[in-house]
């Protein structure tokens, strides 16, 4: 019984070896994580479409369009004949992603989860599907050292601003990232204090509640901040005035997919946002 088993687990250890060496060369892709991965990892000439959150590196832009990440068409993707699907953990929709494996299309969805802690997960991920290892494992170690430097200096700081990420305005109220979010997430990492950490997830915050925060900064992604109308409709808000980051004129803006995607420029997004809010992040 034994014997069968391990000849078992050797045969399918073997076909997934063989899957995973296969050369895609047209590859479609359903995440700007992913896409920057892949691109970092030497292999964006295969890439023949991208999704919406796709905007990085320049190269993107020249790609066929599939849609946002969460709204995919089966009939889009299958159009331009991709070899291979390859997305972030919440592609979709289901049914779409289950329609274009009916079709006989190969879909790869990287492992559930998010932050810092996930990137490294997310390129062995990508590696392994494109038959990549090695350059995965160099980006890893790359990224992990970066990461160890960045720590050591965040550890040492002795203040944490408190740091107030909007996503968006709806109906007059900031849209604002609380604990369990990736906007947290990076703000932690670069040694900041979450202003909307009393709750979790992304929530409308009302004016008194904006107000008690406090917050020492304002965060945003800059085209979110630019649709809402730029930065003087943002701080000359009355609630935010009454903030010592309204006071002070402390906005951060910053390229949305670098501050929130978890990539491989995550490393350069947390020291970056370390230096605005300590001044000594490089």
């Amino acid at each position: 019984m034994l014997k069968s088993l391990s000849l078992a687990a050797a045969l399918c250890l073997t076909a997934t070896t063989a899957a995973l060496s296969q050369t895609y060369e047209r590859i479609a892709v359903a995440g700007g994580d992913i896409t920057e991965i892949i691109y970092a990892l030497g292999a964006g000439e295969r890439i023949v479409a991208v999704d919406s959150t796709s905007g990085y590196p320049d190269g993107t832009q020249t790609k066929a369009q599939i849609g946002y990440v969460r709204a995919l068409s089966a009939e889009g993707v299958l159009s331009l004949s991709p070899d291979l699907l390859i997305g972030a953990d919440d592609a979709g929709p289901a049914h779409v992603i289950d329609t274009l494996k009916s079709a006989g299309l190969t879909v790869a969805l990287a492992p559930p989860g998010q932050g810092a802690q996930q990137v490294s997960a997310k390129i062995r991920f990508v590696g392994e599907t494109l038959g990549l290892g090695d350059q995965a494992d160099a980006l890893i170690a790359r990224y992990t050292e970066d990461m160890a430097f960045i720590k050591t200096r965040v550890d040492a700081l002795e203040s944490r601003p408190k740091v107030l990420f909007i996503l968006s305005v709806r109906d007059g109220a900031p849209v604002v990232g609380g604990q369990e979010t990736s906007a947290n997430d990076i703000i932690e990492l670069a040694g900041g204090t979450n202003a909307a950490g009393a709750f979790s997830g992304w929530k409308p915050m009302n004016s008194e509640a904006l107000i008690a925060a406090n917050p020492d900064f304002i965060l945003m992604s800059g085209v979110h901040a630019d649709n809402i109308g730029g930065d003087d409709k943002i701080m000359g808000r009355p609630d935010v005035q009454q903030t010592a980051a309204g006071q002070a004129g402390n906005l951060i803006k910053m390229d949305g997919l670098k501050l929130l995607g978890f990539g491989p420029r995550t490393a350069e997004a947390v020291a970056e946002l370390m230096n605005h809010l300590h001044g000594h992040g490089d």
